[in-house]
């Protein structure tokens, strides 16, 4: 039978808040009453945003809450480190692994350039997709672009046809076009990754049984089916 693990990740970007609190009930109160493992994880790889004080109060809230965690800061564990910031080189490797495997790929474009593109899809009354005119398509042009003074991010090479099928334990069955995703940057310029790659792999290596997050998040999931596919897991 498989254990059950569930996690909350919350970022040090702020402070506690009643929404995130009510994702964290349910997800220590699903593995308790399985007899499973509730892992906090502190998703902190955005550094501009986070805010170094906001973790002591994250922590105390969940201790005077009466939600203890099994795994993360303070208890650790099998499956640590707890903090994405304590796992960057491991990230580079998924990166690495979907690049070498055509499912990302390194993009050069500027925040006008793109804004160039949505703006006239937006004249079109069409929905944006980016062209990846800045696509670069091996190591000689992506030097020939990082010479030019561009910064470069890796983004998913989304797939532009097709489905995404998946099973959601209070949804249903659910059916997503894979045209109507972006081609989503996982990692940035100064070589950290963001939300999607970060937690994918560790759900993996964390292995979380059951998500359980927000409605917000439904989105997520064909991304990060993708990812996770292209992973091998």
């Amino acid at each position: 039978m498989i254990e059950v693990r569930t996690r909350f990740a919350p970022s040090p970007t702020g402070y506690l808040h009643i929404g995130g609190v009510r994702t964290a009930l349910f997800n220590w109160l699903f593995a308790r009453h399985h007899g499973g493992r509730f892992i906090l994880r502190i998703d902190d790889t955005d550094r501009r945003r986070n805010v170094q004080e906001a973790l002591a109060p994250i922590l105390h809230g969940f201790r005077w809450l009466g939600l203890d965690w099994d795994e993360g800061p303070e208890v650790e564990g099998p499956a640590g480190p707890y903090f994405q910031s304590a796992k960057l080189e491991r990230y580079n490797r998924a990166v690495q692994q979907l690049l070498a495997a055509g499912l990302a790929y390194r993009d050069f474009a500027t925040p006008e350039e793109l804004q160039v593109e949505r703006d006239a899809s937006r004249a079109r009354g069409e929905r944006f997709v980016y062209s990846r005119r800045w696509l670069a398509r091996d190591e000689d042009a992506a030097a020939r672009l990082a010479a030019e003074g561009r910064a470069g991010v890796v983004r998913l090479n989304m797939p532009r046809s097709g489905e995404c099928r998946f099973t959601d334990l209070v949804r249903g069955p659910m059916v997503v076009e894979w045209a109507g995703e972006q081609d989503h940057v996982i990692q940035r310029a100064d070589g950290t990754c963001l939300y999607h790659l970060a937690s994918t792999v560790d759900d993996h290596d964390m292995r979380i049984s059951h998500v359980i997050r927000a409605e917000e998040h439904l989105s997520n999931t064909p991304r990060q089916i993708f990812i996770a596919q292209g992973l091998g897991y």
